[in-house]
């Protein structure tokens, strides 16, 4: 009797662990590779055959002749999946709006910004001096951008107006052109300033 009661549920996990814990997911995996390789892949971008990073993972770029992407709280250093021996994972701050030490933090990143733009008189746009929630985000607003042009334009004595050119030739818009925001990909940013020297 226990017997005829059991090989129904036995013969349930057996058929569902093939059909959704190994073909479902071969199925899925193949139609990714088929029609969305580069994305299942991880979007990487390679430059003279090395792969210099993703344009889904924010990187930390300090120099001034470079636009920087939004602050990461990931553990003491920015991630790099692409540097097998310094890999951080993804993390926000959790640390809420009454925290002392959030407020410290932006304050720093906001003296410091100031110092390294130091010709620009404008408020400071919020995504320049607060991380994202993941501590990965890979772009930032066209204001964010614009902030940084005059320290990038003498740093790299190019004009601000190709600065701008260059922005206005990334800008990624929203999808259905009103669902979120219009944005530029930092690394995709950087790269299009090295072609231009």
């Amino acid at each position: 009797m226990v017997l005829n009661q059991l090989r129904p549920v036995v013969i349930a996990v057996i058929l569902f662990t093939i059909l959704l814990g190994i073909l479902y997911p071969l199925m899925v995996t193949g139609i990714a590779q088929i029609f969305f390789n580069p994305q299942a892949n991880g979007s990487l971008i390679t430059l003279n055959e090395r792969v210099i990073g993703s344009v889904l993972i924010g990187q930390n770029f300090t120099s001034p002749n470079y636009f920087w992407g939004r602050p990461s709280t990931t553990s003491g250093s920015p991630y790099s999946a692409f540097d097998p021996e310094k890999q951080t994972g993804s993390s926000g701050s959790n640390l809420g709006p009454l925290s002392k030490k959030l407020v410290e933090d932006i304050q720093s990143r906001v003296n410091t910004t100031k110092h390294e733009n130091p010709n620009v008189k404008r408020q400071i746009p919020v995504d320049l001096v607060t991380a994202s929630g993941s501590g990965l985000d890979p772009n930032i607003s066209l204001e964010a951008a614009l902030y940084q042009v005059p320290r990038i334009s003498q740093a790299r004595g190019v004009s601000e107006e190709n600065l701008i050119w260059i922005i206005n030739r990334n800008i990624e818009y929203p999808y259905l052109d009103f669902l979120g925001q219009s944005y530029v990909n930092v690394l995709k940013l950087n790269l299009a300033l090295d072609d231009l020297q």
